[in-house]
């Protein structure tokens, strides 16, 4: 299993409408083939700790089957149309993968 996690910051400029179509675009990555569970998501309203980071907007979460599912992700359609069509609506993005 490999985890697949992806915080994006978005531009302080977007309105509620353009932050709301956002996390709709995030959703469409789920029609990829070869994600097993997908999980879009916005910080936690937990109690706060020195090792939470909730400066983020928009949080993925997608598990695949194995590396080579990960990198088939990656080149599919699906996800290069949702990059090249939403990487102005961020100002930052971090990617974490971690596999068992």
């Amino acid at each position: 299993m490999l985890v697949h996690s992806v915080y994006f910051w978005l531009r302080p400029d977007l309105t509620p409408a353009e932050r709301a179509r956002f996390r709709a675009e995030v959703g469409k990555l789920a029609a990829v083939k070869t994600i097993e569970a997908i999980y879009v998501g916005a910080p936690a309203s937990v109690p706060e700790r020195g090792v939470t980071d909730r400066t983020f907007e928009v949080a993925l979460t997608i598990l695949f089957r194995d590396a080579a599912a990960h990198d088939a992700y990656q080149v599919d359609p699906v996800h290069l149309a949702f990059v090249a069509g939403n990487q102005a609506s961020w100002t930052q993005v971090k990617v974490y993968d971690s596999e068992d």
